[in-house]
Protein backbone atom coordinates (compact mmCIF):
# COMPACT_ATOMS: atom_id res chain seq x y z
CA UNK A 1 0.00 0.00 0.00
CA UNK A 2 1.18 3.34 -0.92
CA UNK A 3 2.04 5.72 1.53
CA UNK A 4 -0.74 8.85 1.18
CA UNK A 5 1.04 12.44 0.30
CA UNK A 6 0.52 15.18 2.79
CA UNK A 7 -1.33 17.89 0.64
CA UNK A 8 0.74 21.20 -0.17
CA UNK A 9 0.66 24.30 2.15
CA UNK A 10 -0.85 27.17 0.15
CA UNK A 11 0.53 29.32 2.53
CA UNK A 12 3.91 31.28 1.28
CA UNK A 13 6.61 30.91 2.72
CA UNK A 14 8.18 33.50 5.73
CA UNK A 15 10.63 34.82 3.28
CA UNK A 16 8.24 35.00 0.73
CA UNK A 17 5.37 36.87 2.90
CA UNK A 18 8.05 39.19 3.71
CA UNK A 19 9.18 40.27 0.39
CA UNK A 20 5.82 40.86 -0.29
CA UNK A 21 4.53 43.16 2.59
CA UNK A 22 8.00 45.16 1.46
CA UNK A 23 6.74 45.63 -2.03
CA UNK A 24 3.73 46.68 -0.70
CA UNK A 25 5.92 49.70 1.36
CA UNK A 26 5.31 52.88 -0.45
CA UNK A 27 8.62 54.05 -0.39
CA UNK A 28 9.55 50.56 -1.70
CA UNK A 29 7.03 51.21 -4.82
CA UNK A 30 8.34 54.55 -5.48
CA UNK A 31 11.98 53.71 -5.30
CA UNK A 32 11.13 50.41 -7.73
CA UNK A 33 9.31 52.52 -10.26
CA UNK A 34 10.97 56.07 -10.21
CA UNK A 35 14.47 55.43 -8.20
CA UNK A 36 15.74 52.46 -9.86
CA UNK A 37 15.39 53.80 -13.31
CA UNK A 38 16.88 57.02 -12.38
CA UNK A 39 19.82 55.47 -10.61
CA UNK A 40 20.59 52.96 -13.65
CA UNK A 41 20.15 56.29 -16.02
CA UNK A 42 22.28 57.95 -13.84
CA UNK A 43 24.85 55.24 -13.92
CA UNK A 44 25.07 54.27 -17.04
CA UNK A 45 25.70 58.51 -18.12
CA UNK A 46 28.48 58.26 -15.56
CA UNK A 47 30.13 55.80 -16.97
CA UNK A 48 30.19 57.23 -20.37
CA UNK A 49 30.89 60.63 -19.70
CA UNK A 50 33.76 59.41 -17.51
CA UNK A 51 35.98 59.65 -20.89
CA UNK A 52 36.85 63.33 -21.52
CA UNK A 53 36.78 62.64 -25.21
CA UNK A 54 32.88 61.44 -24.83
CA UNK A 55 32.49 64.95 -22.41
CA UNK A 56 34.44 67.07 -24.92
CA UNK A 57 32.38 65.88 -27.99
CA UNK A 58 29.12 66.89 -25.82
CA UNK A 59 30.12 70.12 -24.79
CA UNK A 60 30.93 71.43 -28.60
CA UNK A 61 28.17 69.51 -30.08
CA UNK A 62 26.17 71.33 -27.94
CA UNK A 63 27.52 74.87 -28.13
CA UNK A 64 27.02 74.35 -32.12
CA UNK A 65 23.56 73.45 -31.86
CA UNK A 66 23.13 76.92 -29.62
CA UNK A 67 24.90 78.65 -32.38
CA UNK A 68 22.99 77.58 -35.12
CA UNK A 69 19.41 78.55 -33.33
CA UNK A 70 21.46 82.11 -32.11
CA UNK A 71 21.95 82.31 -35.59
CA UNK A 72 19.01 81.92 -36.91
CA UNK A 73 17.68 84.71 -39.76
CA UNK A 74 14.68 85.77 -37.40
CA UNK A 75 17.18 86.03 -34.09
CA UNK A 76 19.68 88.26 -36.23
CA UNK A 77 20.15 91.96 -35.52
CA UNK A 78 20.99 94.17 -38.58
CA UNK A 79 20.07 98.05 -37.56
CA UNK A 80 19.59 100.35 -35.08
CA UNK A 81 16.99 103.09 -35.23
CA UNK A 82 16.95 106.00 -32.50
CA UNK A 83 13.43 107.98 -31.96
CA UNK A 84 13.00 110.90 -30.03
CA UNK A 85 16.47 112.33 -30.37
CA UNK A 86 17.97 115.28 -31.98
CA UNK A 87 20.69 114.79 -34.64
CA UNK A 88 23.50 115.60 -31.80
CA UNK A 89 22.03 113.24 -29.47
CA UNK A 90 21.89 110.73 -32.28
CA UNK A 91 25.42 111.26 -33.00
CA UNK A 92 26.63 111.16 -29.47
CA UNK A 93 24.28 107.78 -29.01
CA UNK A 94 25.57 106.27 -31.98
CA UNK A 95 29.40 106.97 -30.89
CA UNK A 96 29.23 105.19 -27.31
CA UNK A 97 27.31 102.45 -28.62
CA UNK A 98 29.93 100.61 -31.32
CA UNK A 99 27.43 97.65 -32.12
CA UNK A 100 28.92 96.05 -35.44
CA UNK A 101 25.69 94.77 -36.74
CA UNK A 102 24.64 92.18 -37.86
CA UNK A 103 24.37 90.64 -34.39
CA UNK A 104 22.24 87.86 -32.88
CA UNK A 105 19.84 90.04 -30.31
CA UNK A 106 21.17 86.72 -27.71
CA UNK A 107 24.26 88.46 -27.66
CA UNK A 108 22.55 92.05 -26.66
CA UNK A 109 22.52 92.91 -23.25
CA UNK A 110 19.59 95.68 -23.45
CA UNK A 111 19.78 96.21 -19.87
CA UNK A 112 23.42 97.38 -20.65
CA UNK A 113 22.25 99.62 -23.86
CA UNK A 114 19.73 101.17 -21.88
CA UNK A 115 21.94 102.33 -18.85
CA UNK A 116 24.77 103.28 -21.05
CA UNK A 117 22.65 105.89 -22.85
CA UNK A 118 20.65 107.10 -19.99
CA UNK A 119 25.04 108.47 -19.26
CA UNK A 120 24.38 110.92 -21.63
CA UNK A 121 23.29 114.34 -19.91
CA UNK A 122 21.15 115.14 -22.59
CA UNK A 123 18.77 112.05 -21.86
CA UNK A 124 16.45 111.73 -19.44
CA UNK A 125 15.45 108.67 -20.08
CA UNK A 126 15.50 105.76 -22.72
CA UNK A 127 13.80 102.10 -23.21
CA UNK A 128 15.15 99.54 -25.50
CA UNK A 129 13.97 96.88 -27.32
CA UNK A 130 14.18 94.72 -30.64
CA UNK A 131 12.18 95.17 -33.19
CA UNK A 132 10.69 92.94 -35.50
CA UNK A 133 12.55 92.91 -38.71
CA UNK A 134 15.76 92.95 -36.46
CA UNK A 135 15.66 96.46 -35.98
CA UNK A 136 17.30 97.64 -32.46
CA UNK A 137 15.01 100.39 -31.26
CA UNK A 138 16.07 103.26 -29.07
CA UNK A 139 13.18 105.30 -27.64
CA UNK A 140 14.63 108.92 -25.78
CA UNK A 141 13.18 111.38 -23.85
CA UNK A 142 15.71 114.49 -23.98
CA UNK A 143 16.24 116.95 -21.10
CA UNK A 144 14.78 120.31 -22.02
CA UNK A 145 17.25 123.17 -21.01
CA UNK A 146 15.51 125.82 -18.81
CA UNK A 147 18.65 128.03 -17.68
CA UNK A 148 22.01 129.31 -18.28
CA UNK A 149 24.58 128.42 -15.33
CA UNK A 150 27.78 130.50 -15.87
CA UNK A 151 30.45 128.44 -13.35
CA UNK A 152 34.22 128.33 -12.93
CA UNK A 153 34.22 126.09 -16.03
CA UNK A 154 31.83 128.00 -18.60
CA UNK A 155 28.35 128.03 -20.10
CA UNK A 156 26.07 124.97 -18.78
CA UNK A 157 22.05 124.35 -20.07
CA UNK A 158 20.46 122.99 -17.46
CA UNK A 159 16.78 120.94 -16.84
CA UNK A 160 14.61 122.22 -14.35
CA UNK A 161 15.86 120.15 -11.38
CA UNK A 162 19.06 121.37 -12.50
CA UNK A 163 20.76 118.24 -14.05
CA UNK A 164 23.32 119.01 -16.75
CA UNK A 165 22.07 119.15 -20.24
CA UNK A 166 25.06 120.30 -22.50
CA UNK A 167 27.82 123.01 -22.54
CA UNK A 168 27.23 125.93 -24.28
CA UNK A 169 30.01 128.05 -26.11
CA UNK A 170 28.25 131.77 -25.96
CA UNK A 171 25.54 133.25 -24.14
CA UNK A 172 23.97 134.60 -27.51
CA UNK A 173 23.11 131.07 -28.46
CA UNK A 174 20.59 131.09 -26.04
CA UNK A 175 19.29 134.59 -25.00
CA UNK A 176 15.88 133.08 -24.49
CA UNK A 177 16.80 131.43 -21.43
CA UNK A 178 17.49 133.19 -17.71
CA UNK A 179 21.17 133.49 -16.75
CA UNK A 180 21.93 131.95 -13.63
CA UNK A 181 25.69 132.52 -12.02
CA UNK A 182 27.34 131.84 -8.80
CA UNK A 183 28.98 128.45 -7.07
CA UNK A 184 25.66 126.21 -6.26
CA UNK A 185 23.01 127.91 -8.25
CA UNK A 186 22.69 124.60 -9.95
CA UNK A 187 21.22 123.00 -6.97
CA UNK A 188 18.97 125.91 -6.47
CA UNK A 189 17.04 126.07 -9.92
CA UNK A 190 13.31 125.61 -8.98
CA UNK A 191 13.69 128.33 -6.69
CA UNK A 192 15.54 130.28 -9.54
CA UNK A 193 12.41 129.51 -11.73
CA UNK A 194 10.17 130.27 -8.84
CA UNK A 195 11.82 134.25 -8.64
CA UNK A 196 11.81 134.43 -12.78
CA UNK A 197 8.34 133.82 -12.57
CA UNK A 198 7.89 136.52 -9.86
CA UNK A 199 10.20 138.80 -11.61
CA UNK A 200 8.01 138.96 -14.59
CA UNK A 201 7.50 142.51 -15.17
CA UNK A 202 11.31 143.26 -14.57
CA UNK A 203 11.78 140.85 -17.35
CA UNK A 204 13.43 144.02 -20.29
CA UNK A 205 15.64 144.28 -17.21
CA UNK A 206 16.86 141.92 -15.84
CA UNK A 207 20.07 140.02 -16.64
CA UNK A 208 20.11 137.26 -14.20
CA UNK A 209 20.38 135.90 -10.59
CA UNK A 210 23.37 135.24 -8.51
CA UNK A 211 23.90 132.51 -6.44
CA UNK A 212 25.60 134.16 -3.15
CA UNK A 213 27.24 131.98 -0.75
CA UNK A 214 25.46 128.47 -1.79
CA UNK A 215 22.41 129.65 0.25
CA UNK A 216 19.97 133.06 -1.45
CA UNK A 217 20.18 134.75 -4.47
CA UNK A 218 20.54 138.73 -5.97
CA UNK A 219 18.47 139.55 -8.68
CA UNK A 220 20.70 141.65 -10.95
CA UNK A 221 19.43 144.11 -13.28
CA UNK A 222 20.62 146.67 -15.95
CA UNK A 223 22.19 149.84 -14.97
CA UNK A 224 23.88 148.38 -12.46
CA UNK A 225 20.91 147.81 -10.30
CA UNK A 226 20.97 144.70 -7.57
CA UNK A 227 17.99 143.31 -5.33
CA UNK A 228 19.17 141.24 -2.05
CA UNK A 229 17.44 138.53 -1.16
CA UNK A 230 16.66 137.10 1.69
CA UNK A 231 17.82 133.42 2.13
CA UNK A 232 14.17 132.36 3.34
CA UNK A 233 11.04 133.27 1.22
CA UNK A 234 12.46 134.92 -1.42
CA UNK A 235 9.74 135.56 -3.91
CA UNK A 236 7.71 137.51 -1.47
CA UNK A 237 10.53 139.65 -0.58
CA UNK A 238 11.28 140.01 -4.54
CA UNK A 239 7.21 140.32 -5.02
CA UNK A 240 7.16 143.33 -2.39
CA UNK A 241 9.78 144.98 -4.32
CA UNK A 242 8.06 144.75 -7.53
CA UNK A 243 5.26 146.10 -5.52
CA UNK A 244 6.42 149.40 -4.36
CA UNK A 245 8.72 150.21 -8.03
CA UNK A 246 4.76 149.75 -9.58
CA UNK A 247 3.29 152.79 -6.88
CA UNK A 248 6.51 155.10 -6.80
CA UNK A 249 8.67 153.60 -9.31
CA UNK A 250 11.52 152.52 -6.83
CA UNK A 251 13.71 150.79 -9.90
CA UNK A 252 13.92 154.34 -11.52
CA UNK A 253 15.44 156.43 -8.85
CA UNK A 254 18.69 156.59 -9.13
CA UNK A 255 19.19 153.00 -6.46
CA UNK A 256 21.90 150.80 -6.64
CA UNK A 257 21.11 148.02 -3.91
CA UNK A 258 18.02 147.39 -2.17
CA UNK A 259 18.77 145.10 0.23
CA UNK A 260 15.77 143.12 1.35
CA UNK A 261 18.02 140.52 3.32
CA UNK A 262 16.25 141.77 6.28
CA UNK A 263 12.60 142.06 4.94
CA UNK A 264 10.88 144.22 7.90
CA UNK A 265 14.14 146.47 7.38
CA UNK A 266 14.54 146.95 3.92
CA UNK A 267 17.69 148.98 3.14
CA UNK A 268 18.66 151.19 0.04
CA UNK A 269 21.93 152.10 -1.11
CA UNK A 270 21.90 155.02 -3.22
CA UNK A 271 24.19 155.95 -6.50
CA UNK A 272 26.95 158.56 -6.41
CA UNK A 273 24.93 161.41 -8.32
CA UNK A 274 21.94 160.97 -5.72
CA UNK A 275 24.28 160.66 -3.05
CA UNK A 276 26.19 163.78 -4.00
CA UNK A 277 22.81 165.66 -4.21
CA UNK A 278 21.67 164.43 -0.79
CA UNK A 279 25.21 165.50 0.65
CA UNK A 280 24.74 168.92 -0.84
CA UNK A 281 21.04 169.13 0.80
CA UNK A 282 22.19 168.29 4.22
CA UNK A 283 24.96 170.63 4.01
CA UNK A 284 22.87 173.93 2.76
CA UNK A 285 20.55 172.62 5.78
CA UNK A 286 22.65 172.84 8.00
CA UNK A 287 23.82 176.75 7.48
Amino acid sequence: MRPLKRPSDPAPSRSAYKLQRLMLTPGVRIFLRWGLPVACIAFTAGIWASDADRREALIEGAAEMRREIQQRPEFMVNLMSIEGASDEVQADLREILPIDFPLSSFDLDLEAIRARAEEIDAIAEASVRVRAGGILEIIVSERIPAVVWRSRDGLELLDEHGHRVAGLATRSDRPDLPLLAGDGAETAVPEALALMEAAAPLSDRMRGLLRVGERRWDVVLDRNQRILLPEANPVPALERVIALDEVRDLLARDLTVIDMRTPERPTLRMGEAASETFRETRFSGSQ
